[in-house]
């Protein structure tokens, strides 16, 4: 029941955000350069990033650990690919408030959060194993 209250919750706000970015999309006059970087975000994800990540998880992961492992590289890789362009980015910008925050900073952060969750909740996946198991 909890499963399936969580997966509503969660489609329910994948809805709202898509909503937002749809209606953003209202003011771009010109979608040629969206449909681009859309269709480079298809590439680079069914190319590159889905086969790297099952690769990796399936090496790195045992048993129950595989679907969080791979998960947390799923989010990791999606993270790096939205932050590719910044990162890769030579030098600063002529006008310093068009990219005022350190990007690779809150890259590494964000990508220690989705370790640090992933591990979390891998730990507590295992603790709740360990004590459902009968006495023997």
């Amino acid at each position: 029941m909890r499963a399936h209250v969580l997966r509503v919750v969660t489609g329910a706000g994948g809805v709202a955000l898509m909503g937002v970015g749809a209606t953003l999309l209202l003011d771009v006059r010109d979608l040629t350069d969206v449909l681009i970087w859309l269709g480079g975000a298809v590439l680079l994800h069914d190319a590159l990033l889905a086969p790297l990540v099952l690769l990796v998880g399936l090496l790195v992961a045992r048993g129950g650990a595989r679907g969080p492992v791979r998960g947390a590289l799923l989010v990791a890789g999606a993270l790096t690919a939205v932050a590719l362009p910044v990162l890769l980015r030579p030098g600063s910008p002529a006008n310093s408030s068009v990219l005022p925050l350190d990007y690779a900073l809150n890259w590494l952060l964000l990508l220690t959060s989705v370790a640090m969750v992933t591990a979390l909740g891998l730990a507590v996946r295992g603790r709740g194993r360990g004590r459902r198991r009968p006495p023997s």
